[in-house]
């Protein structure tokens, strides 16, 4: 990791393998039709790294002059609990889930923001009909503890949704303290959500717990697995419940989850979703917040555009 002082407007993408990310591409694009006079550059942090790292980008971040902000993905809790105290503001949303996907500069201050509870929401509405849970009583499971599953489960569990909510939740993630942590946020949003925190430590774990999925249900894979890690929750022998919805979050990689999740879409009438969408929320939402610029239907409609056809 190479901090330099930026010679010109610049922002940042904090993850993993940033310039295999579509944005590389996307952004330059996405500047010039939305009037931005700004570059965008990669920050990549091993997963898991020591506190000291993601300080030392938090405060490279505020204090040079023409770095104006950045999305962050994969260390969006690890950088909240190493670095919030430099944050002159933190959103409602990061406060309570703990988390920083977004980082900007407004009248001198400098601030913090979890995005994912808004883009995991439009996405979701996405492709999951208005009253889904209401008329299936389907279940979730999301492999994973990190921001994302929490901002899923978050909005899947909303009480303003009132009957409108998956029968149960289920999340998985290999380690206990993730599973601890995202107890104690959702708890805070609907203590009274069907909702059962799993070990698992093992592809056969995650298998045994989506078997016990009835119909009409949603499997996310949350993981990171199959995108900057090669590999899949699940093993070959999984099997997912009928007339579901298998939610991928990653648009790039291996995508192995994905295609265990297609080779069992016509014999149980499966819809897959890959992040591509997620990705386009995501992105759009944190740029809107770092160059305050409203994104209104026909301007969103236009971004969506412009990513398919560099995709396509």
């Amino acid at each position: 990791m190479k901090l330099e002082k930026a010679q010109k407007p610049t922002f940042y993408f904090i993850g993993v393998t940033t310039q295999q990310s579509s944005i590389m591409k996307l952004f330059p694009l996405w500047a010039e039709e939305l009037g931005l006079d700004a570059v965008i550059k990669g920050i990549d942090i091993p997963i898991h790294a020591d506190k000291e790292v993601y300080q030392q980008v938090t405060r490279f971040l505020k204090e040079d002059k023409l770095s104006l902000g950045a999305l962050v993905t994969t260390h969006k809790i690890d950088i909240y609990e190493a670095a919030s105290e430099y944050f002159d503001y933190l959103d409602p949303y990061a406060v309570n889930f703990h988390e920083l996907s977004c980082i900007s500069k407004k009248d001198g201050k400098y601030r913090g923001f979890a995005k994912d509870p808004i883009t995991s929401g439009l996405s979701l509405e996405a492709f999951i009909p208005v009253h889904f849970w209401k008329e299936h009583q389907g279940e979730v499971f999301i492999m994973g503890a990190g921001g994302s599953a929490i901002a899923i489960a978050a909005y899947l569990l909303n009480p303003e949704n009132k009957a409108n909510v998956p029968s149960k939740i289920y999340v998985s993630n290999r380690s206990q303290p993730r599973l601890d942590s995202m107890r104690v946020i959702i708890n805070k949003i609907n203590p009274n959500a069907n909702i059962e925190y799993l070990l698992a430590e093992t592809a056969e774990d995650n298998d045994q717990i989506l078997a016990k999925l009835v119909d009409h249900s949603l499997v996310v894979n949350a993981t990171g697995l199959g995108k900057d890690r090669p590999g899949s929750p699940l093993s070959d022998h999984c099997e997912f419940p009928k007339d579901s919805y298998v939610w991928e979050l990653n648009y790039r990689g291996d995508l192995l989850f994905m295609h265990q999740a297609n080779e069992q879409r016509n014999n149980k009438n499966l819809h897959v979703e890959d992040g591509w969408i997620y990705f386009i929320h995501g992105w759009s939402q944190v740029i809107a917040e770092v160059f305050q610029v409203s994104l209104d239907e026909e301007k969103f409609s236009r971004l969506v555009q412009i990513a398919n056809s560099l995709r396509n």
